[in-house]
């Protein structure tokens, strides 16, 4: 018998989904995982797909011929984003203003299409290294998350001093765009619990001495 959830993935212990909550987005999200990722105990990209309806996950490194990728890019009747701070990437309140006000509709300008935001579910590094072997991302416009205040990810630090967890670029992407903000809130609650349920797996004094403030 495995030790791992099988919806989850994460060890039947660590098991997240007794805190998932499923969420209406009108948005999608596309997650494209590094390999090196898939078996974090603590990675937040499975809080995402199980939590949306909406959000689909690949794994690879470089998705310049991914077959089923390029084909739903190619749909004339999508909009993509990739979230991705680079040189000339738009502020996401920026994009936010230009959409139409909504909540239950897709409308994108004058027309109907689907809204789209890839995350590249990897450190820095890594993330970095998808974006320079993947072209066909290299031709989507970029969005960075300018109503990011540092994360939470408590047991895992980024150079960057906004660096955020995937679970976080998806809510603050989704609740820039979509109304009620409010419904997206679950996300964050299950990443709260699986962060101090990690925590609380911690030898004693482990936690404040790698990742306490004086250790900043």
């Amino acid at each position: 018998m495995s030790r791992y959830c099988e919806q989850c993935k994460k060890a039947k212990k660590a098991c997240i989904c007794r805190w998932i909550q499923v969420i209406d987005a009108k948005t999608e999200l596309w997650i494209l995982q590094h390999p090196s990722e898939i078996n974090r105990a603590i990675g937040t990209a499975r809080i995402l797909t199980l939590s949306l309806p909406n959000a689909h996950l690949w794994v690879g490194e470089d998705f310049s011929e991914h077959d089923e990728i390029n084909t739903l890019l190619s749909d004339k009747n999508r909009d993509a984003w990739i979230i991705y701070p680079g040189k000339g990437s738009v502020p996401i309140s920026q994009l936010a203003a230009s959409l139409p006000e909504h909540t239950d509709t897709v409308e994108v300008g004058s027309s109907n299409k689907i809204r789209t935001f890839i995350l590249l579910d990897g450190t820095w590094k890594k993330a970095f290294k998808m974006w320079q072997l993947s072209n066909n991302l290299q031709q989507l416009p970029t969005v960075n998350l300018d109503n990011a205040d540092n994360g939470n990810y408590r047991i895992r630090k980024s150079p960057k001093e906004q660096g955020v967890s995937t679970v976080e670029a998806g809510y603050l992407a989704l609740i820039a765009i979509e109304e009620p903000s409010e419904k997206f809130q679950p996300l964050i609650d299950t990443f709260n619990k699986m962060i101090d349920f990690q925590i609380q797996q911690m030898p004693e004094g482990l936690y404040q001495k790698n990742y306490g403030a004086s250790s900043d």
